[in-house]
């Protein structure tokens, strides 16, 4: 099957075997050019990994007492390694991200992702789907989404 290709705004994707394989560049919103990508091609769930450049990484860490993020920003940071998953929750796009980057001292940062705008250069992101729909639901016990996979 030949592979197709698409725009989705600036970010471009191509189809492969597996699932897809994703550009963003420079401005690029990271959780808007994915979700676009979940609603054109229908996407039941995934799984992806990317690295690249970021001009604004927001990462957050989960306080359990008061069931919410804690953000911290950091700005042109070079994505050592992103992972993720990508589902559905209340017929719309949810995504579940986690990364490692790193600034010019060589100082690393990482966690769950609560952003990512592309900084110079480009984002590049594998994407892995998989046929059956994943949904993502709140687990009041912990006042966190957690993904369902009993489908």
């Amino acid at each position: 099957m030949p592979n197709s290709s698409s725009d989705i705004g600036t970010a471009r994707f191509t189809k492969t075997p597996t699932g897809y394989l994703m550009v963003l560049l420079q401005g690029d919103n990271l959780f808007v050019q994915l979700e676009a990508l979940m609603e054109s091609e229908q996407i039941p769930s995934a799984s992806f990994s990317a690295f690249g450049f970021a001009r604004l990484a927001t990462f957050g860490f989960f306080d359990f007492a008061k069931k919410q993020y804690v953000p911290r920003s950091f700005e042109n940071v070079e994505m050592a390694s992103i992972t993720g998953s990508l589902a559905w929750q209340d017929g719309k796009p949810s995504i579940h991200a986690h990364g490692v980057g790193c600034d010019h001292t060589f100082a690393a940062v990482g966690g769950h992702f609560l952003a990512l705008e592309v900084g110079t250069g480009s984002l590049e992101i594998t994407i892995t789907a998989r046929a059956q729909k994943l949904e993502r639901k709140l687990d009041t016990k912990i006042g966190a989404n957690v993904l369902d996979v009993r489908g």
